[in-house]
């Protein structure tokens, strides 16, 4: 009795030290997402994306592999090759992390116009599931990165727990494609409907300008009784046109 007793203290003792050395792992029930590739002005830029979006994704929900952790993993692979962005090739990954979906992120930009272009792919097929991009012309990178990652987490939860299979999944991708490029065509247009009126504006005050400032010269010359008032006048419409100018120019 004494020897059994033993024996499955052994046993239990030794179930406990296997449990306990076994590597950490994510929940079963959270996603697990890859970072593969993020591109920007500089390489403390996507080192901040990547701290930033880790700080507020749902931790409860994803498991974010960063691009230093899968690269680690990826180097113990004979089948992967440094350059695959989409494809089949992508199937290594997960492989090798058990990322079912990667993201890829493009910051581009500078002065006070900056973009972004973010992409979900899944492992499986390496084809798209949605991709969002933007462009600011007054902004600043800070803001573009914020945007960025607001769509980043967009994008994850818009993600079925089941990812579609087939014709279905080929359709989930062209539409979330085609969202997206409606959307930057959108933002296209709207700047330059804004760069057309801005032009608008800048030749109307320009011509104003001119023409006020005309009309007070040849009064100052040409009218002896009121030579301050034209002088003014020709000095507002020095100011307008040297407005219009400034509008044209920025």
């Amino acid at each position: 009795m004494i020897r059994a007793l033993v024996v499955l203290m052994l046993v239990a003792a030794t179930s406990t030290a296997t449990a306990d050395d076994s590597p950490s792992a994510p929940t079963e029930r959270r996603r697990i997402v890859g970072i593969l590739d993020v591109r920007g002005p500089t390489s403390e830029v996507t080192t901040s994306f990547e701290t930033h979006l880790e700080s507020q994704i749902d931790t409860k929900q994803y498991w974010l592999v960063p691009r230093a952790r899968l690269r680690e993993r990826l180097e113990n692979s004979t089948k992967w090759t440094e350059g695959c962005l989409t494809g089949p090739c992508l199937s290594e990954i997960k492989v090798q992390s058990g990322a079912d979906i990667v993201l890829l992120a493009a910051l581009t930009g500078s002065g006070t116009s900056f973009g972004f272009v973010v992409t979900l792919l899944r492992t499986d097929t390496g084809a798209v599931l949605s991709q969002e991009g933007e462009r600011c012309e007054v902004c600043t990178l800070d803001e573009a990165m914020n945007q960025a990652i607001l769509a980043v987490i967009r994008q994850l939860v818009a993600v079925p727990e089941e990812l579609p299979q087939g014709d279905d999944a080929t359709q989930a991708a062209l539409a979330s494609v085609k969202t997206a490029r409606a959307d930057a065509l959108k933002a296209e247009q709207s700047l330059a409907h804004h760069t057309r009126a801005k032009k608008t504006r800048g030749l109307a005050l320009l011509v104003t300008g001119l023409v006020a400032a005309a009309a007070g010269t040849a009064a100052y010359f040409l009218v002896d009784s009121e030579p301050p008032a034209a002088l003014g006048a020709a000095g507002a419409g020095v100011g307008l046109a040297v407005g219009g100018i400034v509008v044209l120019t920025f």
